[in-house]
């Protein structure tokens, strides 16, 4: 009797344990992919402040990155004012609303970009890009990604539910320009989304040339970095509990988005750029991609620049990059 009864106290201590740890596993998911949620936590202001601690922080990035917001501020006042943009929706094939800006250029031009912000980020943030673009005579289209901005979501999609809706952005650029010349540029998850994307059999020959800033190799692999530094808690078992959790919440799996695994089949140009001093992204990741990416590539790497920062620390060095690469591609060479 007395087994017995020790017997029914540890099966109920371990039920409530497994309770408390789907809840405990529940909780971390939506802290990491639900921006909703994370702003209502109390961790948030910490990692958002440590976020902003880790990055470089010289005055020649300071300088540059005012000169950059305020030539985009003045350029996006002259186009609201001459009706040269348009709020654009679409609907996800699971039935999300995703919202984006278009910016027109000359109607002759066939050059179009499509630009991806990063993680927890919003289209403006690629407001600077896309006033760049837009000076080459490209025309821009930015979206708000799943679950940020003003689109709809349930979960941030890491690259890899982003890489379908991606794929229906680039069918309404076809859809409007059938001879349209496509470029991807992203940055962070962004870019890990634009590399997922070319390892996509459907992904167009439209589509030239990939730009990614400082992109990550896996959301597994990021995952598990985040939760150690963020919430200390070991990557295992968290991470493929929180994978599991995902799959049933969210619908998909953070082992399927990895970007390197895209890029060993793509066929499509790439230019990898990242800053050697990115505490958040480690400049190996870009490396890493870049080893495995079985198109013609490059690679840029820029000192003492941190995370998303590159632009900022050397711009003329950033967007000389670029447009040389754009050019060696822009006509199928």
């Amino acid at each position: 009797m007395k087994r017995k009864k020790i017997l029914i106290s540890v099966s109920i201590l371990l039920i409530l344990f497994a309770i408390l740890y789907v809840i405990l596993v529940n909780i971390l998911v939506s802290a990491a992919l639900v921006p909703s949620f994370m702003q209502n936590l109390t961790a948030f202001e910490r990692i958002t402040e440590e976020s902003y601690a880790a990055q470089v922080q010289s005055a020649d990035i300071t300088e540059n990155r005012q000169a950059s917001l305020s030539d985009a501020g003045e350029w996006l006042r002259e186009t609201f004012d001459n009706q040269e943009c348009r709020k654009l929706f679409l609907k996800t094939e699971d039935g999300y609303t995703l919202a984006a800006e278009e910016f027109f250029a000359d109607t002759k031009s066939h050059e179009w970009v499509l630009l991806l912000h990063g993680y927890t980020g919003w289209k403006e943030e690629m407001y600077p890009f896309a006033y760049w673009y837009h000076e080459k005579g490209f025309h821009v289209l930015v979206p708000d990604l799943r679950c940020q901005g003003e689109s709809e979501g349930d979960f941030i999609g890491m690259g890899w539910t982003d890489r379908l809706d991606c794929m229906q952005w680039i069918a309404y650029i076809l859809g409007k320009d059938p001879k349209a010349r496509i470029v991807l540029h992203g940055q962070s998850m962004g870019a890990a989304a634009a590399l997922m994307m070319t390892g996509e059999e459907e992904l167009p020959e439209n589509v030239y040339a990939v730009i990614s800033d400082c992109a990550y190799t896996d959301a597994y692999s990021m995952f598990g970095e985040k939760i150690e530094e963020w919430f200390s808690l070991p990557a295992f078992p968290f991470v493929d509990s929180a994978c599991l959790m995902l799959r049933l919440r969210g619908g998909y799996d953070l082992k399927e988005a990895s970007a390197v695994e895209a890029v060993k089949k793509s066929g499509t140009p790439t230019l990898f750029i990242h800053g050697d001093e990115d505490a958040m992204i480690s400049v190996r990741m870009s490396l890493e991609l870049y080893e495995a990416a079985s198109c013609e590539k490059d690679i840029l790497i820029v000192e003492g620049a941190g995370h998303a920062q590159a632009q900022d620390k050397d711009p003329d060095a950033y967007y000389r990059a670029i447009e040389n690469f754009l050019e060696a591609y822009r006509d199928g060479n």
